[in-house]
């Protein structure tokens, strides 16, 4: 079978979730080919858990200066992978970096660009959500090589152990002066919850909680649940969450098992970052609320009251067992 590049999410030490769930969905086309991007030594810490995760070969695309730029050392790293196997497709996780990994990458190459998928099948189609979330489509490269990048959350990471192969790729030197630099590096400060576009559960709060105090409630919840915390543009914008967990069009899009919304009127660039979760519970005082058509499950009432009461109930059943 053809292999199925896969670019390789991490912080050096450990593989992001995402990248689990592309070389799942990367199976369904080919033989899963890992391409790690960063520093000597980084890639012999992240074979073994690729491997376990059906990585049958690892490219090692290493160098001093590959942490130093954005974006450009992965899609140098790429390239380089793609005209050395000529691969069935490329695989990335559309985040906000791998988004524009995937573009630049399309554009060098002359291939196919599919944005924002939930799906692929054995043939290469995917299913991808356009337009602000207003429509599902099903879409399929028909020239030159298919770019993918795929939503996390969209796949459930499945082990399938295999023995890796590792390969070095040399990385050209970066252009310094046609290339974007890191000046600087902040780490931001997460605690114990899970990483938003990871989750299996977010909670997430909007402009009816009414301010800062008010997503204690949110946390609350997230916590009773082993979930991430989220938060709409407008409570962003307001001031009562840090921009970073913003979930929408222009945030952070899931795909987490359930999706908690409290206080959230479901605007259409908030839907576009959330809707293609497993299950949707959302909870308003305003029974016209947008979101609660959506909504699996949908609760008309005041969510400093419902909100304290879910996460009671979660608690207690866990202390049960």
């Amino acid at each position: 079978m053809p292999d199925v590049l896969v670019l390789v999410e991490h912080d050096g030490e450990r593989v992001h979730k995402c990248t689990y769930e592309l070389l799942t969905a990367a199976r369904r086309l080919g033989d899963p080919a890992a391409v790690v991007v960063g520093t000597p030594g980084t890639a012999a810490r992240l074979v073994e858990p690729l491997a376990r995760h059906g990585a049958t070969s690892v490219y090692a695309a290493e160098s001093t200066e590959a942490d130093e730029f954005l974006t450009t050392p992965a899609v140098d790293a790429l390239e380089l992978a793609v005209r050395e196997v000529s691969p069935a497709a490329v695989l990335v996780s559309a985040t906000t970096d791998g988004k524009e990994v995937a573009g630049r990458l399309a554009a060098r190459l002359d291939g196919g660009l599919l944005i924002d998928a939930v799906d692929v099948d054995s043939c290469g189609v995917a299913t991808q959500v356009v337009f602000g979330g207003s429509y599902t489509v099903r879409s399929q490269v028909t020239h030159g090589l298919p770019v993918i990048a795929l939503r996390p959350g969209s796949f459930e990471p499945e082990e399938r152990p295999v023995e890796a192969r590792v390969r070095q790729l040399a990385l050209p030197p970066v252009d310094r002066g046609a290339s974007a630099r890191v000046t600087a590096r902040r780490v931001a400060l997460a605690g114990d919850r899970p990483e938003l576009t990871e989750a299996t559960v977010v909670v997430s709060g909007g402009r009816g909680v009414g301010g800062a105090d008010g997503f204690k409630v949110v946390e609350q919840l997230a916590d009773a649940l082993g979930g991430a915390v989220g938060a709409s543009r407008a409570a962003v914008d307001a001031g009562y969450y840090p921009h970073q967990y913003q979930v929408g069009q222009t945030g952070k899009s899931v795909s987490p098992q359930l999706y908690v919304a409290l206080g959230i009127s479901g605007a259409i660039q908030h839907l576009a970052g959330m809707q293609t979760s497993r299950t949707i519970l959302a909870v308003n005082k305003d029974p016209e609320a947008p979101i609660l058509d959506l909504a699996d499950y949908a609760v008309v009432g005041d969510l400093f009251a419902v909100a304290p009461q879910l996460a009671q109930e979660v608690a207690a059943r866990r202390a049960v067992g």
